[in-house]
C-alpha cells in the first residue's frame, strides 16, 4: 500500500510540474523532456541494483510500452496545459472502464454485479464533473467532455493509458523494477524524440535554463514508475490500481494550491471522489 500511495503521490507531482512546464514551453519538449530526465535515476537504480536477468519479450514489451506511453503522456500534457489538473487526473481513470468495454467485445467477458456497480457510479461521476452545465440543458455534462480542449484531450489519454499499465507489467516481470523503467522509457524517448523535432526543436535551448524543473519532473516519474513496478511485483495489479486512484485527490489538492484551480472545486471534488470510488470497484470486481 505504501508503495502504491507513494506512486500516486509522485505522479501527481510530476504532473504539476509538466503542467507548468507546459505553459512555460509547449507540449512537446514538456513529453520528451520527461522520458529524458526521468533515465539518469533509473539507470542509477540499475547500477545499484545490478542487471537482472532478461526474460523472453522484454523487448518487445519496452518498444509496445514506447509506443502507448508517448500518445497518452502528449494526450496527457495537452489535457494539462488546457484544462484542470483534478479535472485530468479523474477523467484519465476512466482507462480502466475502457479496458472492461474491450474486454466485453473481444473475449465477451462481462462485468460482474460489483463491476456493473463500478461502471454506473464511474459514469456518474464523470457526469458530475460538469454537473453544474446540467442547468443548459441535461446533456451538456456529457457534450463537455469533447468541446472542452482538456477535458477532450483527457478522454483520449485514458484511452491509450490501459496499454501502457499492461506493457508496463510485462517488462517489469520479465526483468525488475528498475531495469524495466529504465527500459520502457528510454523506448518512449526514442519514439518521442523525432515528434519533438518536429514541433518543438526551437525550445531545445532552453531546457539546460529550466533543468530544475525538468530534473524534478524527472524524479517524480522516475519515483512513481519504480514504486508501481515493484508493488506489481510484490501484490495484484488491482489492489496497486485501486489504492492509485488516490492520485485523483492528490491532483485536487496540487490544483488548488499551486495554479489557483478554485472554481468548480466542490464540482471537480465531488465528481472525482465518484469517479475514484467507482474505478475501485470494477479493479476489485475483476
Amino acid at each position: 500500500m505504501a508503495l502504491s500511495l507513494l506512486s500516486a503521490l509522485t505522479q501527481a507531482s510530476r504532473n504539476a510540474v509538466m503542467k507548468h512546464l507546459g505553459h512555460q514551453l509547449d507540449e512537446y519538449i514538456n513529453v520528451l523532456g520527461r522520458f529524458i530526465f526521468l533515465l539518469p535515476f533509473a539507470a542509477a537504480m540499475v547500477a545499484w541494483r545490478g542487471f537482472p536477468s532478461v526474460q523472453p519479450g522484454f523487448f518487445w514489451a519496452c518498444l509496445l510500452f514506447g509506443l502507448c506511453q508517448t500518445a497518452t503522456a502528449l494526450a496527457l500534457s495537452k489535457a494539462l496545459l488546457y484544462g484542470d489538473m483534478g479535472v485530468a487526473a479523474s477523467l484519465q481513470k476512466l482507462s480502466i472502464l475502457w479496458l472492461v468495454v474491450l474486454s466485453f467485445f473481444t473475449l465477451g467477458e462481462a462485468p460482474s454485479p460489483l463491476g456493473l456497480a463500478g461502471i454506473g457510479v464511474t459514469l456518474a461521476g464523470v457526469y458530475g464533473l460538469n454537473v453544474s452545465r446540467a442547468r443548459i440543458s441535461f446533456w451538456e455534462p456529457i457534450r463537455t467532455l469533447f468541446t472542452d480542449r482538456g477535458q477532450r484531450y483527457t478522454v483520449l489519454s485514458s484511452l491509450m493509458y490501459a496499454p501502457s499499465v499492461v506493457t508496463f507489467k510485462w517488462a517489469a516481470l520479465t526483468s525488475d523494477a528498475p531495469l524495466a523503467t529504465l527500459g520502457v522509457y528510454a523506448a518512449a524517448a526514442l519514439f518521442a524524440l523525432p515528434v519533438t523535432l518536429r514541433y518543438s526543436s526551437r525550445h531545445f535551448r532552453e531546457i539546460p535554463g529550466r533543468w530544475k524543473a525538468f530534473s524534478s519532473m524527472g524524479l517524480f516519474a522516475a519515483i512513481s514508475s519504480l514504486a508501481s513496478a515493484e508493488a506489481y511485483r510484490l501484490t495484484l495489479s488491482s489492489y496497486v490500481e485501486s489504492v492509485k486512484q488516490t492520485e485523483i485527490l492528490f491532483a485536487v489538492g496540487m490544483g488548488y494550491a499551486l495554479f489557483r484551480e478554485r472554481e468548480r472545486l466542490a464540482e471537480v471534488l465531488a465528481g472525482g471522489v465518484a469517479i475514484m470510488a467507482g474505478v475501485v470497484l470494477l479493479i476489485l470486481s475483476g
